[in-house]
């Protein structure tokens, strides 16, 4: 159990540093949600322990570091959209981001599509 846990936390940190201001990702984009209210009811939390807000602009991604801001651009119509990340996943085979509904929205994207991340500072 140690060995494993040691391993993720190893990781992790070397995902991080592989994370400079030249990230450039292209994939699938998916949006993210709870059941209709559900998340005023219960408060499901982020991996970085925030709310869960679908009406603003965070993503869940798997190994940038939380509090990252990423430029998402929708591929299909070129708009794009400044999130930040605050959660991790997605948790779906080839799929690189998970964006708020609010999010997606800003970009005119309809389930999933394909987009290009750039890291911002």
């Amino acid at each position: 159990m140690i060995n494993k846990i040691t391993f993720i936390i190893i990781a992790i940190i070397f995902s991080n540093l592989a994370h400079g201001k030249n990230f450039n990702q292209t994939g699938v984009a998916s949006w993210y949600g709870y059941e209709s209210g559900k998340h005023y009811r219960k408060h499901p939390k982020t991996a970085n322990g925030d709310i869960f807000n679908p009406n603003i602009l965070t993503a869940a991604h798997k190994t940038l570091p939380f509090g990252t801001k990423v430029k998402v651009t929708n591929l299909k119509n070129n708009k794009s959209v400044i999130v930040v990340i605050n959660d991790r996943g997605p948790f779906i085979k080839g799929r690189i981001i998970d964006l708020t509904k609010h999010a997606s929205k800003v970009i005119d994207m309809e389930g999933t599509t394909k987009v290009t991340l750039a890291y911002l500072k």
